[in-house]
């Protein structure tokens, strides 16, 4: 005898079976170590809406403001909007998932000492924006190493099925988490939920240690040099029309539309009289929106045509936000904010992955740095504007008016695509 059969490999056919399945996704899916961090990913999704979820209606049970609605979620996101740039800069230096790694013990401490305090009853809506706080540091620590280590994953071919494959367990999770985190508050209270959010933290973080992969500048020491770094960044981003032109987008998001998500527990509280099952019901209602638009971005799985997609979003996503909130029925507006969503995450993944392709490698941390400052720290700051003005004139015209520009801002990027598609898509 000659040979031998070879020995059948469970991991190799799962990579066999999603490299010829489910489009773009399947082919990112066949790489295992991506398919393991992509796993773990979605878990930790979904405790961070969990306890988005709990802070928001543990913030409305001891206020019942729709400012201090904004306020917590300020608080939750300054730490992203003043260390996010810091952050990838360290990650270039120390080592992507060294940094992901400490991030989840950090997130994981903060959702325990969140829990002890409610159990305790010694809960104050001031310990709230101080944990609010120290949670959000931990996630800009650790999110601008999560983004880039995809690229680290997968080849260019598969990112952007890749980013939109990140982007369904997000917004997955956003059906899951806050409908999880509804229940379990009616069923309990916020403190199991911010408890059960510590265990998903501390499981992820096992996950990561077994997930490794190659970092050119692991290891490498922190010194003055680093803002340097920085300046870099920013100039590079200042000097790419095609990236600016994108972050110019994700900013009008960020503080006109995205904002709605933060003030949803005062949509569900004031607008409609109706209390966690209601909030549970509007939250699931963007994320599946989200989660569909992201499933049929990882299925297309081609960097050809997202600019335009970026552009019809700031279009789709006014329009349904104002119906929206013109509709007097909770029903009705889940069904226009399921629209919403979709065109949100299809703007958002979109301009991520354009990013991702035309970004020089040597900056990528610290541009995805800023790109997470403008597209998720930004809208704290729009929720606190919104939630100030809505104080006075109410959530639905305050959020509408918000969507009215949104269409303007359509007209303005329409105006301005021709020559930057194609520098944004090339794939040489």
């Amino acid at each position: 005898m000659t040979g031998a059969t070879p020995a059948f490999s469970f991991q190799g056919f799962l990579s066999l079976a999603f490299s010829t399945a489910f489009g773009g996704a399947g082919r990112a899916l066949a790489n295992p170590v991506y398919r393991r961090y992509w796993f773990g990913h979605t878990l930790a999704a979904v405790g961070r809406w969990m306890k988005r979820t709990a802070v928001g209606w543990l913030t409305w049970e001891l206020t019942e403001s729709p400012g201090w609605l904004g306020i917590v979620a300020t608080a939750d996101v300054v730490p992203m909007v003043l260390f996010s740039i810091l952050a990838g800069a360290i990650a270039d230096r120390v080592g992507l998932m060294r940094i992901v790694k400490l991030s989840q013990i950090l997130a994981g401490s903060v959702a325990a000492l969140f829990a002890t305090l409610i159990f305790a009853e010694l809960i104050t809506i001031e310990a709230v924006l101080v944990l609010s706080v120290l949670f959000g540091a931990s996630e800009a620590l650790g999110q601008p190493a999560r983004m880039a280590a995809v690229h680290a994953m997968v080849g260019r071919d598969e990112l952007p099925a890749a980013i939109a494959l990140g982007s369904a367990a997000f917004n997955a999770s956003r059906i899951v988490g806050p409908s999880l985190a509804g229940a379990l508050i009616l069923l309990t209270n916020t403190g199991f939920v911010l408890a059960l959010c510590a265990l998903i933290f501390l499981v992820f973080f096992l996950l990561l240690r077994t997930i490794d992969i190659i970092e050119t500048a692991k290891g490498q020491k922190l010194s003055i040099q680093l803002f340097v770094d920085i300046w870099r960044g920013f100039d590079y981003v200042y000097r790419h029309p095609g990236i600016r032109f994108l972050m110019i987008l994700m900013l009008a998001t960020s503080l006109l539309v995205r904002p709605v998500i933060e003030l949803m527990p005062g949509v569900s509280g004031q607008v409609f009289d109706m209390g966690p099952a209601g909030l549970s019901l509007l939250l699931a209602s963007i994320g599946t929106g989200a989660l569909g638009a992201s499933i049929w971005l990882a299925h297309r799985g081609q960097m050809a045509g997202l600019t335009d997609l970026v552009i019809l979003s700031m279009l789709g996503t006014g329009v349904a936000l104002i119906v929206a909130m013109v509709l007097g029925n909770i029903w009705g507006t889940a069904a226009c904010l399921i629209v919403v969503g979709a065109f949100m995450l299809t703007g958002n993944v979109s301009a991520q992955s354009l990013i991702q392709n035309s970004i020089n490698s040597s900056v990528r941390a610290r541009v995805l740095g800023l790109y997470i400052v403008v597209a998720h720290g930004f809208p704290a700051l729009g929720a606190v504007i919104m939630g100030s003005i809505a104080s006075f004139t109410g959530l639905q015209e305050t959020i509408g008016t918000g969507a009215a520009f949104m269409v303007l801002v359509w007209l303005w990027a329409r105006s301005r695509r021709d020559g930057i598609s194609q520098r944004l898509e090339r794939m040489d």
